[in-house]
């Protein structure tokens, strides 16, 4: 058993983590609810963006944008979003399950890849993995700012229109409350959308003004950059939740810890005590 010297400085040890974890959750579910919130504005924005893009997907117009239409696949692009940072429980981790599962199966099919990595998480990950990063974007603080995400992302956006990729998707955590957060991928391009008309065919278009090419050219790239944004607020959010969660959890196992190690302090101590009343008693009996 070890002496109550060594046990007294494990339990101090234990406490001072136990002093950092307890403020990291604090700190952590503080910046939880800012990130809720800026998520949550701007969802609204998000969805309705999207549905406009699906209209505009099935909609007839003599214009047709690069962004709508559909090619023979050869080449895929993708935008991994993650955080700088760990300690957030299975966050990252899940996120690269699902991008280590969709990398192998395209690498199956003979397509070729190229990738963007927003957070410092994704970007070690995809270059660990063998994936060609065109451009990255880290350091990006609590709070996400669409200028410092777009000039990544359109380096992608330009090899797109430039026919050197086919598909453009997007792999990022969504927010659902502060218990669970779940890995997804979206498809961003080419814009694909469900709509169907009262007759049960997707017959009809907006009225353009000025004209289409002008608003679809500007329409479009909001709706990346809409998607994005939403995106890269929705893993903040989960990624503070996540981090909350995580902490809690080793505070509280940190509680534990020294609870039993108090227990073997005590009964070290008690043991010490009765070794030394019989040595007392003993040395007694014999004068």
């Amino acid at each position: 058993m070890p002496s109550g010297k060594e046990i007294r400085r494990k339990i101090k040890s234990v406490e001072n983590t136990r002093k950092i974890t307890k403020a990291m959750e604090m700190v952590a579910a503080s910046k939880m609810r800012k990130a809720q919130d800026r998520m949550r504005a701007s969802r609204p924005y998000g969805e309705k963006i999207r549905r406009i893009a699906g209209n505009l997907s099935h909609a007839i117009a003599e214009y047709r944008h690069p962004f709508l239409i559909q090619r023979n696949v050869k080449n895929v692009g993708v935008i991994m979003i993650s955080s700088d940072k760990g300690l957030c429980g299975g966050l990252n981790a899940n996120v690269q399950r699902l991008a280590f599962a969709q990398v192998k199966e395209w690498e199956g099919a003979g397509r070729g890849l190229e990738a963007c990595a927003i957070g410092n998480k994704g970007l070690v990950f995809l270059q660990r993995i063998g994936v060609n990063v065109l451009s990255e974007a880290t350091a990006l603080g609590d709070t996400p700012h669409l200028d410092r995400l777009i000039g990544p992302v359109k380096l992608l956006l330009d090899a797109y229109l430039k026919g050197e990729i086919d598909e453009l998707f997007i792999i990022y955590t969504r927010f659902v409350n502060t218990m669970k957060q779940e890995p997804v991928m979206e498809q961003l391009l080419p814009l694909v959308g469900k709509v169907v008309g009262s007759d049960g065919h997707s017959n009809w278009d907006y009225v353009y003004e000025p004209e289409a090419k002008i608003v679809l050219d500007d329409l479009l790239k909001r709706y990346i950059e809409a998607l994005i944004y939403q995106s890269v607020a929705e893993n903040m959010a989960s990624e503070q939740s996540a981090r909350m969660v995580a902490m809690k959890s080793a505070s509280d196992n940190a509680k534990n810890v020294i609870d039993e190690l108090k227990l073997v302090y005590n009964k070290a101590r008690q043991a010490a005590i009765t070794k030394e009343l019989s040595e007392i008693v003993g040395g007694a009996a014999a004068v």
